[in-house]
């Protein structure tokens, strides 16, 4: 995928970068007639190079519809400017960049997907804005939303996850560094660097930076599953059973969510793989899947 990259300025002085699967050379302001428009928005430490974006945007493309990867703050190659990052129940960036969208495309559908990190956040946006949410998309779909930040975090400290928490340490270790370069008074909490696990390091920068009073004040209020019964667009939830963050037994049931809300729990899956085909696979099963919901979804204007 190539993107034509758009860099959107906030009122807290810090940025939001678009990366725009259009193939024109100029990044799409105007209406694009008769076609769809899909905000796809990452997981953690993700941006618009990982798979499941790649992947998405090709197959969205080749469906005439236009595309844009929305990356959380810093997440786009380039530190953002405020100390403060992003985190699992950021609905204010969902907010800010499908309220953007609907102004720009008045008239043409919108759809959503979060993946992980990303589908916790929207989740949490559609619930919060309950019907509110139809006047600005169509409708949207979480892929390996967390649902409850609290047993995730515990979730990954398992054995078999240990590469997962490795990988995801090292990463945001890494952020915290360059972050810390950028903002002096965040060396005192030069440790976050080498972080052990997400509770120590949600404990100590996550939370007091966004507002929380402590790891798992954050969980608590930044999770999505309570929100889910408030979401009144029409809603794809993916969860594979043997996602490793996220156990089986942590899924709604049908009696749990409303008939907008499609429960979608296939076997397999892990997070955010879904490989299909034989070895060495392919990864355009979730891209289909979530194009195939949104055609299948009523237009609401």
């Amino acid at each position: 995928m190539t993107y034509q990259r758009e860099r959107l300025e906030l009122a807290d002085g810090d940025f939001i970068d678009l990366d725009w699967s259009s193939p024109d050379k100029e990044i799409p302001i105007n209406a694009p007639k008769n076609r769809a428009i899909l905000v796809f928005f990452h997981g953690l430490e993700g941006s618009s190079k990982s798979q499941y974006c790649m992947n998405t945007m090709r197959v969205v493309t080749e469906s005439g519809w236009l595309g844009v990867v929305a990356h959380f703050r810093g997440c786009s190659g380039e530190p953002n400017r405020l100390p403060r990052s992003y985190h699992s129940g950021d609905s204010e960036h969902i907010e800010i960049v499908l309220r953007e969208m609907r102004k720009r495309f008045p008239t043409e559908r919108i759809f959503a997907v979060g993946v992980s990190l990303g589908g916790n956040a929207l989740s949490k946006w559609c619930g919060e804005q309950a019907e509110s949410a139809r006047e600005v998309i169509d409708a949207a779909a979480s892929v390996c939303s967390p649902l409850d930040l609290g047993i995730t975090a515990v979730a990954i400290l398992h054995f078999k996850n240990r590469i997962f928490n490795r990988y995801f340490m090292k990463s945001m270790g890494e952020s915290f560094a360059q972050r810390m370069q950028q903002h002096p008074q965040l060396r005192d909490k030069g440790f976050l660097t080498t972080p052990r696990d997400f509770p120590q390091f949600d404990d100590h920068y996550t939370a007091p930076m966004h507002g929380y009073q402590g790891a798992w004040d954050y969980y608590y209020h930044a999770s999505s599953r309570g929100m889910i019964p408030r979401i009144r667009v029409p809603f794809l939830l993916l969860n594979p059973a043997n996602d490793p963050f996220v156990p089986a037994w942590l899924m709604p049931n049908e009696s749990e969510v409303p008939d907008n809300v499609t429960l979608e729990q296939p076997e397999a899956g892990g997070h955010v793989g879904f490989v299909t085909a034989p070895f060495p696979g392919t990864l355009d099963w979730l891209p289909k899947r979530l194009v195939a919901f949104f055609e299948s979804c009523p237009a609401a204007r």
